[in-house]
């Protein structure tokens, strides 16, 4: 044993040593960093991981509109066209993707299997909070993951039967649970959607206009990012959307998100709407829902 000990003690241990110029100083992370130590920062990896945006949802009169693009990147490439972002949790709840896609839809299966589990064992839904609290917890569990560029950033959102209201949350990287009165967006077209959004929201909103918003949000968010995917007439392809509302997840038919996307063009390609491309938006102009 004292041989085994002197021969371990007597073993050189290599210590990075650093010219003064490229001295990392006291940060030590930065000296982790430098020795290879720490996770690699999400710009510095090398294969390009497909990722999904963009989504949207807001409260109407009856629930929630939950709505999000198909297309899917890796880097400045089109990975899919026809990625499915919108997802029932439940009954009553759904959840919207964005974010490196593989671990997103894990997750969201997870989280689907999850509830289905609570309410075989216990008899009853778990409630609205409940859900929430959890997928948060599920995003916090994927922190090391996003470390490294692996992101996921998911919208919730469901009918709360005990407040008959619809709600929904918002989420970050770090399990960070954040319930929105209005509306929420993520993904890289998130600001353009959410603007859109901002701009024609109100209160009380009829199920016909509220889609044709969140249409309206993922059109001009697609306009202005190149991650996030516009209505594709040629291979039939549009955004997903669904409704919850006390009857329940119900996702609207392709045949009317068509039909809208269609009156939403036919709308923007008139003169009037043509002139005002340049002019600051409005109720009354290119993002009136």
């Amino acid at each position: 044993m004292c041989g085994r000990s002197e021969q371990v003690a007597s073993e050189p241990v290599a210590f990075p040593f650093y010219p003064p110029g490229d001295d990392p100083g006291p940060d030590f992370a930065e000296l982790l960093r430098r020795t290879g130590s720490l996770p690699p920062e999400p710009g510095d990896r090398v294969v390009d991981v497909t990722h999904g945006t963009t989504v949207v949802a807001l409260r109407y009169a009856d629930g929630v509109v939950m709505a999000g693009d198909r297309r899917a990147t890796s880097g400045n490439l089109i990975s899919h066209r026809s990625m499915e972002k919108v997802f029932p949790a439940d009954r009553h709840s759904g959840v919207a993707i964005a974010g490196a896609a593989g671990p997103a839809v894990e997750m969201v299966q997870l989280f689907q299997l999850q509830l289905e589990h609570y309410e075989k064992v216990e008899g009853v839904e778990l409630s609205l909070e409940g859900k929430a609290n959890q997928l948060s917890l599920m995003v916090r569990n994927n922190l090391p993951a996003a470390l490294q560029g692996l992101m996921v950033v998911p919208l919730f959102a469901g009918y709360d039967l005990r407040r008959s209201v619809g709600r929904l949350f918002q989420y970050d990287i770090t399990g960070g649970r954040y319930e929105e009165s209005d509306f929420a967006a993520t993904g890289s077209g998130r600001l353009h959607a959410g603007t859109v959004v901002k701009l024609g929201y109100r209160d009380g909103l009829e199920r016909a206009a509220a889609l044709d918003l969140a249409i309206s949000a993922l059109f001009q968010a697609a306009d202005e990012d190149s991650a996030t995917g516009g209505p594709d007439m040629v291979r039939g392809i549009y955004p997903t959307m669904a409704v919850i509302t006390a009857e329940g997840f119900e996702r609207i038919d392709e045949a009317e998100v068509a039909e809208r996307f269609r009156h939403l063009v036919d709308r923007l390609s008139t003169p009037e709407s043509t002139t005002s491309m340049g002019a600051a938006p409005t109720m009354e102009g290119r993002f009136r829902p």
